[in-house]
């Protein structure tokens, strides 16, 4: 550690938190903090709320939770009389004020100083006001003779001037933790707001994000820091766990940067599937999912779920199920095989002619007199979903389901069939996006990914017309436009809640905008029942999108 009091080591702690693991995230911060000290640190900046796992959303609500939180970060302040590095530790805490998201800072044994936050987001993904109370505009933490301002998260985004406090009480260095979560761009997009922040105070800014899969959030770390004069200071690694050292110098006109790493952020189609990735390993592990299945059906959203499998978790962890039928074609089998054998996984064929026939025949007397049509399509896509459910009961592998967002978007997909399952790492690509990943894939391997490198999805299943194969010589444009053309209308109403008029300007026949918002709408009731997956754009359905199921407003030209 430095003896000069004008050098300041500050570590960046990127770790992967488990939500409610609170002694393994104590045991996790105090590794970090053990490695911090070897490398001569004097502070370890933990990311926000580190200690619970972020967002704990409802679980802060239980005194138990909020009370044993406090007690680790307590115990983790004992250590710190060691004279090694100090902490600031992001964790809730329950004072005379409220329940507050905070960092407690710690040094010498004992916690030196708490912030609250002050700005709380009440959008998208985000509903901490349901839960936190407001904390004061807060003062700068002086810290081995340091003025430390600790904004935490949305304190940098939003407009209460809380980065412009600080500065106005004597802050020197602003040190933000954060559980900022990944969309496509944000990284940028997190760039500018440290950068409007560098701009009005005059301060260098570290930005310490989490890393890791939350349910349907991704955090991807991509930690940051800006100089007082905008240059970028050091960035680390996307998608990956991380502790490093910063060399902060104290000059006449402030403090800077001298040593940092500069890592490479990904970009398009690696970044989104190094997310998929990310999310689909943390909640099949965090969860205690020794392995999963999936129905692998010649298809291309099964085959990159495959791949996406298996770089996530290992070739060893992965069934996948061919489920054949009347109207499986030849292509699909050899293409399912062919992806399985390419991927090294697990593969079976387990027939469904029996079981559907034996649903026919049980509801014959029920159905005598009526036409066939979709019922009888979506008992084969529902003879899949018991068959995958019996697996996963008899061996404990967590099913993962593969609908695209397109398909998700207009109900073109069946409740208790291909949508059972644990968890969907493709849920919010739109079709074209998961073509995309794919050619992507089989050009390269992910970094952390465990699958083998080269062609892992055959090439025949991203040049054949997409089909859910239910009845004879059937493609998924039978029923919907092409996917180019749907996968932009859709973005237009999910993405931008453009409405008709808008769309159909850009080019789009006002039917087929019409029928699709319709289609959108009335798919409600089955994205509610749907399994959780990765979000990936700005406004996912779930925590982004939340529209009523029972709702009759359509967007009419004038209105009506």
């Amino acid at each position: 550690m430095s003896k000069n009091p004008d050098i300041l080591r500050i570590a960046i702690a990127q770790l992967n938190p488990v939500l409610g693991d609170i002694k393994g995230n104590l045991a996790k911060a105090r590794e970090a903090r053990a490695d911090a000290a070897r490398q001569g640190a004097d502070l370890v900046l933990y990311t926000e709320l580190f200690i619970s796992g972020y967002p704990p959303e409802d679980l802060v609500l239980k005194r138990a939770f909020i009370e044993a939180c406090e007690k680790a970060v307590q115990d983790f302040a004992l250590d710190t009389a060691d004279g090694g590095p100090g902490v600031v530790m992001g964790t809730p805490l329950k004072r005379e004020t409220g329940l507050h998201n905070s960092v407690m800072v710690l040094d010498g044994g004992k916690v030196i100083a708490e912030r609250f936050k002050v700005d709380l987001p009440n959008y998208g993904e985000f509903d901490e006001k349901r839960v936190f109370q407001a904390g004061p505009m807060p003062g700068p933490v002086n810290f081995r003779g340091v003025r430390i301002g600790i904004p935490i998260c949305e304190d940098i985004w939003g407009d209460h001037d809380v980065c412009e406090t600080l500065a106005e009480s004597g802050a020197e260095i602003l040190c933000v933790p954060n559980g900022s979560p990944y969309y496509r761009g944000k990284v940028d997009v997190r760039y500018q707001v440290a950068l409007r922040q560098v701009i009005e105070t005059g301060l260098p800014l570290v930005f310490a994000n989490q890393l890791g899969g939350q349910d349907d959030l991704i955090f991807d770390g991509a930690s940051f820091a800006f100089n007082a004069d905008k240059n970028l200071a050091f960035q680390m690694s996307q998608f990956e766990e991380q502790l490093i050292v910063t060399t902060w110098r104290r000059r006449a006109n402030g403090w800077t940067c001298h040593e940092g790493p500069m890592s490479r952020i990904p970009e398009g189609e690696e970044a989104n599937y190094r997310a998929c990735m990310l999310g689909l390993r943390d909640y099949v592990n965090k969860n205690g999912f020794k392995d999963v299945v999936l129905g692998l059906s010649g298809g291309i959203d099964s085959a990159i779920c495959a791949a996406l499998a298996v770089d996530a978790l290992g070739e060893e962890r992965l069934r996948a199920v061919m489920m054949p039928y009347t109207y499986t074609s030849k292509d699909s089998l050899k293409d399912a095989e062919d992806c399985a054998r390419m991927l090294g996984c697990r593969y079976d064929i387990v027939p469904i002619f029996e079981p559907v026939q034996g649903f026919l025949k049980a509801l014959g007397p029920t159905f005598e007199g009526t036409k066939e049509g979709i019922t009888e399509e979506n008992l084969q896509s529902r003879a899949r979903g018991t068959i995958l459910m019996a697996i996963s009961n008899k061996f404990g592998s967590m099913v993962v389901t593969t609908g695209n967002k397109s398909e998700m978007s207009v109900g073109y997909a069946t409740l208790y069939g291909d949508m059972n399952g644990g968890y969907n790492p493709i849920k919010d690509l739109y079709k074209m996006q998961v073509y995309a990943m794919s050619e992507w894939r089989n050009n390269n391997v992910p970094a952390g990914g465990l699958g083998p490198s080269g062609e892992v999805i055959p090439v025949n299943i991203i040049k054949k017309a997409p089909s859910a194969e239910l009845r004879e010589n059937q493609t998924d444009q039978d029923s919907l436009p092409p996917y180019p053309v749907l996968d932009d209308i859709l973005e237009c109403l999910v993405e931008h809640e453009m409405g008709v008029d808008e769309i159909v300007e850009r080019g789009h026949e006002r039917a087929t905008v019409e029928r699709i918002e319709h289609l959108l709408y009335i798919a409600e009731y089955k994205r509610r029942q749907s399994a959780p997956g990765v979000k990936v754009t700005k406004k996912n359905f779930g925590r982004d999108r939340r529209y009523p199921i029972t709702n009759r407003f359509r967007d009419r030209q004038n209105g009506h």
